[in-house]
């Protein structure tokens, strides 16, 4: 008996469009779900070497939620590649200006 494999042909055109709704769900939560619409596992035929992935948009995600005291502790840092340009932004701050891109950080991981 031989094992099935999918081709790569034809899944850019099977690709579904999902709309998750963040309202009131933590933002780790939220993100695993989108992360495994992203990959492709939620699919039968999911195939590890292949980009199976569903397209997914994120409404509400100024609702989201932190459990805990991680709205006043949390802090995304970046570097600007400029001696000293270590910067900070808290999760309080972010979600008054852009709430996707915690979304967004929270799924690349």
């Amino acid at each position: 008996m031989s094992t099935y494999f999918p081709s790569g042909k034809g899944l850019a055109e099977n690709r579904k469009w999902f709309v998750v709704d963040a309202k009131g769900k933590t933002v780790g939560r939220l993100a695993t779900e989108v992360a495994r619409i992203l990959s492709g596992k939620n699919n039968p035929a999911y195939t590890p070497f292949l980009d199976m992935g569903d397209h997914v948009v994120v409404i509400n995600a100024r609702h989201a939620l932190f459990k805990g005291s991680k709205n006043d502790q949390k802090v995304y840092r970046y570097h600007t590649l400029y001696p000293g340009g270590l910067r900070e932004t808290s999760v309080k701050d972010m979600f008054a200006t852009k709430p996707e891109r915690v979304i967004e950080l929270a799924v690349k991981g």
